[in-house]
C-alpha cells in the first residue's frame, strides 16, 4: 500500500469552503499533507491546510498547474474546469471522482439523460438551450433549473403560471414535472477503486419554504423500512452506473404513491451527511478519504439518531457575522455547533450547522427546532 501518512504524498483539493474545512479535520487526523485551491484568499481552508493556492477553479491553466503540484486530486465542489482534469488524468494524475463522472453530473441535462439511459427512475423532463425555446414549448406548472452552476436552491424555481416564464434567465436549462411527494430523501454512497461499495442510512430533508435550502437533515429518515431499502437499492444502482470513486450523494423524492424518483446527485461530501460527524461510526469526510485513497471503507451505521440544523444568515443582515445565543445552545445535551469560518454573513448564506444527537429521533427533532429558534446568525 502507498504510504499516505506522515509522508511526502500530497493530496490536492479543488475548493476550500466548509466541505474542505471538515475534510481537513480528517487529513490532520491521518497526517496527510493537503494542498487547497480556492478563488477566495480568506476561504475557510486557507489558514488550516498545509499549502494554500488562490485561483479560479474554472480556469484551465490554473487548475492544470495546480494538478501538477499534487499526487492525487479530489474536489469539494463540482464547478471546476473539466478539460484541465481530463488532461491531467491523461498525463497520469489520479483524479477522483473521475473527470468523466464530473462532466456528466456538472450539467443537469446530461445528468438526467444519464438516468434515462441507465433505467434510473426520475421525473419527466425537457431540455432547453434558451429562454425563447422555453417560451415556445414549456407549459406550467414545472420546476425550472439552470443546467449548470446552480447550488443551495440558486438556479431553481417553481413556475406555476405562463407569465412567470419571462422572469427566468436566458440560459441552458431543464424543466421537470412538478412531483407530488411525501418526503425528500437522500442516500450517500461510498465507493473505492477496488469497487468496494457501502451506503449510509436514508436521511430525510426538511426545506426552508422560501429559500429552497435544507433546514433539517434527519437520520434515520422517518419512513417505512421497505421504502428505505428501496431508496438504498436505487442509490446503489446510480453509483454502480457511474462507477465513481469517492462519495456520491443521491437526492430523491418519495412520491405520494411510494415511488422513489432520483432528483439529482452530487459527487462529493454533502450537506445531507454532516450529521455523520457526531452520529456515525465513520463520518462522511473520513469515508471520502478512505474511498479516494483506495483504503477499506468504514462502518456507515449510526451510533445514535442525528439531526443537523443548517445555520444560515438571517434576512436583512449583511456584514461581520455575530452568532447570538451560542452559550444557550451549548447548555443542551447532545448539541454540537460547527462554525465554517466565514467572517461575513448575508441573507441565507451557509455559515455553519448544529448537530443534535439523541437515542430518540423524535426528541432530537424537538431539540433541533428549539436550537433553530434560539440561535441567530446576524451582523454587527
Amino acid at each position: 500500500m502507498k504510504n499516505y501518512f506522515s509522508s511526502n504524498f500530497k493530496l490536492g483539493v479543488l475548493g476550500g469552503g466548509q466541505l474542505g474545512k471538515m475534510l481537513l479535520a480528517e487529513t490532520q487526523k491521518f497526517d496527510i499533507y493537503t494542498v487547497i485551491l480556492d478563488r477566495a484568499k480568506n476561504a475557510p481552508c486557507a489558514q488550516i491546510c498545509n499549502e494554500f493556492h488562490q485561483g479560479n477553479l474554472m480556469d484551465y491553466q490554473t487548475v492544470y498547474n495546480f494538478g501538477k503540484k499534487v499526487d492525487l486530486l479530489t474536489i469539494e465542489i463540482e464547478h471546476v474546469n473539466i478539460d484541465a482534469l481530463l488532461q491531467l488524468e491523461k498525463e497520469g494524475l489520479t483524479v477522483y471522482p473521475q473527470p468523466k463522472v464530473l462532466q456528466i453530473i456538472q450539467h443537469k441535462g446530461r445528468q438526467k439523460d444519464f438516468f434515462i439511459k441507465n433505467n434510473i427512475p426520475t421525473a419527466n423532463y425537457k431540455r432547453f438551450a434558451s429562454l425563447n425555446e422555453l417560451k415556445k414549448d414549456a407549459l406550467p406548472p414545472f420546476v425550472w433549473k439552470t443546467a449548470q452552476f446552480g447550488y443551495d436552491g440558486t438556479g431553481v424555481k417553481v413556475i406555476r403560471k405562463k407569465e412567470e416564464i419571462s422572469s427566468l434567465l436566458d440560459v441552458d436549462c431543464i424543466t421537470e414535472d412538478l412531483i407530488p411527494f411525501k418526503n425528500e430523501l437522500a442516500v450517500i454512497v461510498a465507493r473505492n477503486a477496488k469497487g468496494e461499495i457501502k451506503t449510509y442510512p436514508v436521511i430525510e430533508m426538511e426545506f426552508h419554504p422560501t429559500a429552497n435550502q435544507v433546514e433539517y437533515v434527519i437520520c434515520p429518515a422517518r419512513i417505512d423500512e421497505k421504502i428505505a431499502k428501496k431508496a438504498q437499492k436505487i442509490a446503489l444502482q446510480v453509483a454502480n452506473a457511474f462507477k465513481h470513486v469517492g462519495l456520491l450523494a443521491v437526492e430523491m423524492f418519495q412520491t405520494k404513491g411510494d415511488e422513489i424518483l432520483v432528483n439529482e446527485v452530487a459527487p462529493r461530501t454533502h450537506n445531507s451527511g454532516h450529521y455523520s460527524i457526531e452520529a456515525s461510526y465513520t463520518n462522511q469526510f473520513e469515508q471520502h478519504l478512505r474511498a479516494i485513497l483506495n483504503l477499506p471503507l468504514g462502518n456507515t451505521k449510526s451510533k445514535v439518531a442525528g439531526i443537523m440544523v443548517n445555520l444560515v444568515g438571517e434576512e436583512d443582515y449583511n456584514g461581520n457575522v455575530v452568532y447570538q445565543n451560542m452559550e444557550e445552545i451549548l447548555k443542551i445535551n447532545g448539541v454540537t455547533p460547527h462554525i465554517y469560518g466565514k467572517k461575513e454573513t448575508r441573507p441565507f448564506r451557509k455559515m455553519g450547522h448544529v448537530t443534535i444527537v439523541n437515542n430518540d429521533i423524535d426528541e432530537a427533532r424537538k431539540i433541533a427546532e428549539k436550537v433553530k429558534k434560539m440561535i441567530r446568525v446576524i451582523s454587527e
